[in-house]
């Protein structure tokens, strides 16, 4: 008669989990360095194909007689641009690698029926900041196109690399962790850690919230931005709220 051994893993420590974070940040870091060096090879094209074409539109649209260049005021400005959108450019490259790191560091709290959404996280995380990052993208024109004429006619616009291309760059990764907002709530409802009844009751203040995390996110601080990045992120609260609930009535038929 075989007899069979129960093992049982040991709960894993405060310490443990402090390793395991560690481990984590550093394979992020890593993928995050190699989108950047992607990003710096890459820098002269983005620069002519996708980030200078906005500012050359707005310049036209203002009957601004001049050339779409940005200025170089100091000696090393075009050096701290490259390597700041280049940052920024392998953020974007490892976000794959870094949602799936996040979900990895998040799964040993879920049971094993929650663990089964590892890859509609990813893939729903991924969508969502290529969203916010294009929807970012098409709203800078008219945002700057605001901020432009706000200055007033005799106001005549001349940009150095770091505070555009950081301006733009900047705006394209905010929206799209922004438009993460809905995963995070989704998954502390998985966690327990708040009900979609308790959001439905919090969506005043919700919605104060949402604009003023807004405002904070938006550097340029114009009204067009506001919208397109506040707006989207109350409908998302919306959203959660019925995942949440539908998520937990399927968990409670399992159960």
């Amino acid at each position: 008669m075989r007899i069979r051994r129960r093992s049982k893993a040991s709960p894993q420590t405060f310490w443990d989990h402090l390793a395991e974070l560690r481990t984590r940040l550093i394979i992020c870091a890593i993928a995050v360095t190699v989108g950047a060096a992607i990003g710096l090879v890459l820098y002269s094209w983005l620069l002519d194909n996708f980030f200078l074409p906005p500012y050359c539109r707005v310049l036209e649209s203002q009957e601004i007689d001049r050339s779409c260049s940005l200025i170089i005021t100091e000696p090393l400005d075009g050096f701290k641009t490259r390597i700041r959108v280049s940052l920024y450019v392998g953020i974007v490259l490892a976000m794959p690698v870094l949602l799936w790191n996040l979900w990895r560091f998040v799964t040993p709290a879920l049971d094993r029926r929650e663990r089964r959404y590892v890859l509609p996280f990813v893939a729903s995380g991924l969508f969502l900041f290529g969203c916010g990052a294009a929807l970012a993208y098409l709203t800078f024109e008219r945002a700057l196109e605001f901020l432009i004429s706000f200055g007033g006619e005799s106001v005549d616009p001349l940009f150095s690399p770091g505070a555009y291309l950081g301006l733009i760059a900047y705006m394209m990764v905010a929206f799209g962790i922004g438009f993460e907002f809905p995963i995070v709530l989704i998954f502390l409802q998985l966690a327990n850690v708040v009900s979609p009844s308790r959001l439905s009751a919090l969506r005043r203040f919700a919605i104060v919230g949402i604009v003023a995390g807004a405002a904070i996110i938006t550097p340029s601080g114009d009204p067009v931005s506001l919208a397109a990045l506040s707006i989207p992120m109350y409908l998302f609260y919306e959203l959660s709220i019925l995942i949440g609930r539908f998520l937990r009535r399927s968990r409670s038929a399992d159960s």
